[in-house]
């Protein structure tokens, strides 16, 4: 039986795991980088060994550290989480082999479905030869063959553009995975992401847990992930159930496991199988009420899981929570998260907490807030509202744009699919902010500065505040006064104004506004508004055609040929930026000749350095 557990990996799944261990009385052991030595993951765990490397980023794909930190800590068993070393079989057997439990499939069957050109070729599906595609194939998908987490795709729509991409994409798969090897696929337009969900025993037994529905995505990984399915035939669910456990089976699998697939004009395409517990498995659990990684465990040890699975109940929707600003190409965020809560309604697994930095290393991801309805419409309700109600003090998140999207009348209709967001993009992100949060922040303020000092028998100047709407850049303008009965403003009523509370009553009715101040950055409710000075501050005058880094990361790699003299032309991309495993391109802002190259493979940039500088062709 096992008693103690690591989990190789960081943040929201390794809480996720420690947290079912605990409720079955297993120890834990976290591992972690020198970037995570204060992570929410490393001080809730029972023990925690610290892992050596050259970056944050490589730290947790060094099996062997990992091994000899579960052996040093006591471990006997060791669990995967997702992403890093999930998929890896030689890390399974390197578990194995030094007598560990591995809660996992065993490495035969990642080493079958992890690739995803060996995953086609078993489930008989041939992908393109690279050397035989023409215009009339397009648009086709390159995809990382060890990829996953949205990571190492890229669509392509010119024939030109193909060579670029399997460049660019098989050196951030080798960054990422650690293996370079790309294949190429159709790309279906307006297809659905539609998985299952499997768990198998030593024994014989494959559960089909029912359907995912994770179309809306961006930059091909998943932001709102639904269970079941909207929409489904009885006949195309039965298959897709009925594909999943072959897969399974083909494999002898063994643990938890998703089977993905591309759905569209009413078929299903297979994609790929996920050797490993996904992001999403909050929703399945809450429907069929089960503890995945509890059964994960259980598995592990031998159990035989039940002649069928449980019944499932009701609708479960999960929003994932990203450090990002969707209007700014998704562009990720750092910063300190000062506050993070959500009503009690709803489940949140979150890496983080109250005080925590959100740095450049990993993920964006600060949480997923899952919602469980008897019906679909009632956990579509249920999760807008909660996130509309959270409390996100610290770094721009898409907050705003998960309300919208789960209140928008096509994802309501159910059946969205992976283009939702390149149709809707804009007017889910387009500025709405309220007109009286920069007079909230404002009166909150004024209050406790001298009431009385300020105020005149006779009518006196108003005080003027200036504010900036983040993350739009709208500025504000506010004016109120001080009177005798206390703050005034022109066209509401201040019932009252504390430091962390502003009642106004507006148009006859009375508004509440929880305001809290972290530095410059001042919250109302759901709005994030920068305090301005009353003289600005002179900004340093840039360059005209200087290229200024976007976020802070690390630069991966620049174009072919680059060097100071060359000419480039508009929109031709120079330099790529990693930042939160996402890469980010830098083109050029005109046709002209660079001038100056700051940007080097390798190094670690503060947002708005300058990466270089294209003098514009004036001819």
């Amino acid at each position: 039986m096992i008693t103690s557990v690591l989990v190789a990996n960081r943040g929201e799944i390794a809480c996720r795991v420690f947290r079912t261990c605990a409720e079955l009385g297993v120890r834990t052991v976290a591992v972690y980088s020198d970037a995570d030595e204060d992570a929410l993951h490393a001080r809730v765990a029972d023990a925690a060994v610290r892992l050596p490397g050259a970056s944050p980023a490589e730290t947790y794909l060094r099996g062997d550290l990992i091994v000899n930190a579960a052996l040093a800590a006591g471990a006997d068993a060791v669990h995967p989480g997702y992403g890093f070393l999930s998929e890896n079989a030689d890390f399974a057997r390197a578990v194995a082999d030094a007598g560990l439990t591995w809660i996992g499939p065993p490495p035969e069957a990642i080493e079958a479905m992890a690739s995803k050109t060996r995953a086609k070729e078993l489930m008989g599906i041939e992908p393109l030869k690279t050397g035989d595609i023409t215009a009339g194939d397009l648009p086709v998908l390159v995809k990382a063959a060890a990829g996953g987490g949205g990571r190492g795709m890229r669509v392509v729509r010119e024939l030109a553009d193909l060579d670029e991409q399997l460049t660019a994409t098989g050196a951030e798969a080798l960054s990422a995975f650690g293996d370079g090897e790309v294949f190429v696929e159709p790309y279906i337009e307006g297809g659905r992401h539609v998985e299952v969900q499997v768990m198998a025993d030593a024994h014989g037994t494959v559960w089909a847990l029912g359907t995912r529905d994770c179309s809306l995505q961006r930059r091909h990984q998943k932001v709102i992930e639904e269970a079941p399915a909207p929409g489904l035939t009885p006949e195309l669910e039965a298959s897709l159930g009925e594909m999943a456990v072959r897969a399974a089976r083909a494999t002898d699998y063994r643990g938890a496991g998703t089977v993905e697939f591309l759905v569209a004009g009413g078929k299903a395409h297979f994609l790929e199988m996920n050797t490993r517990l996904q992001v999403e498995h909050p929703v399945t659990e809450a429907v069929f009420g089960v503890d995945l990684v509890a059964l994960q465990l259980r598995v592990a040890e031998g159990e035989p899981l039940d002649e069928e699975p449980p019944t499932a109940r009701g609708h479960s929707v999960e929003a994932r929570l990203y450090a990002e600003d969707p209007a700014a190409g998704w562009a990720p965020q750092t910063g300190t998260l000062h506050r993070l809560s959500v009503p009690e309604a709803v489940r949140l697994d979150t890496g983080f907490t109250d005080g925590d930095p959100i740095g450049v290393h990993y993920d964006a991801m600060l949480a997923k807030v899952v919602a469980h309805a008897p019906t679909r419409a009632e956990a579509l309700r249920k999760l807008a509202g909660a996130l509309d109600r959270a409390v996100v003090h610290g770094p721009v998140t898409n907050r705003e744009l998960l309300v919208r999207s789960l209140r928008h009348d096509e994802f309501i209709a159910g059946g969205a699919d992976t283009g939702f967001y390149d149709r809707h993009l804009a007017a889910l992100t387009a500025p709405d902010p309220d007109p009286c949060a920069p007079l909230a922040a404002a009166l909150a303020d004024a209050h406790g500065r001298s009431r009385f000092g300020g105020w005149r028998n006779v009518a006196s100047q108003p005080q003027v505040k200036h504010y900036r709407t983040e993350p739009d850049g709208t500025e504000h303008e506010v004016r109120y006064r001080h009177t005798r009965d206390g703050l005034a403003a022109d066209g509401v009523r201040v019932v009252r104004a504390t430091p962390a509370l502003v009642v106004l009553e507006v148009d006859g009715v009375v508004r509440k506004f929880d305001v809290a101040v972290h530095g410059e950055r001042v919250y109302v409710n759901g709005a994030a508004l920068t305090a301005l000075p009353r003289l600005p501050e002179p900004v340093a005058r840039q360059e005209p055609g200087s290229l200024l880094a976007p976020m802070p990361g690390t630069v991966v790699r620049l174009a072919e040929g680059l060097a100071e003299g060359v000419t480039v032309a508009a929109g031709q991309p120079l330099v790529w930026l990693e930042a939160m495993k996402m890469e980010h391109r830098i083109t050029a802002p005109a046709s002209g000749t660079l001038t100056a190259l700051h940007a080097a493979p390798g190094r670690q940039v503060e947002v708005g350095a300058l990466l270089a500088v294209v003098q514009e062709d004036q001819s």
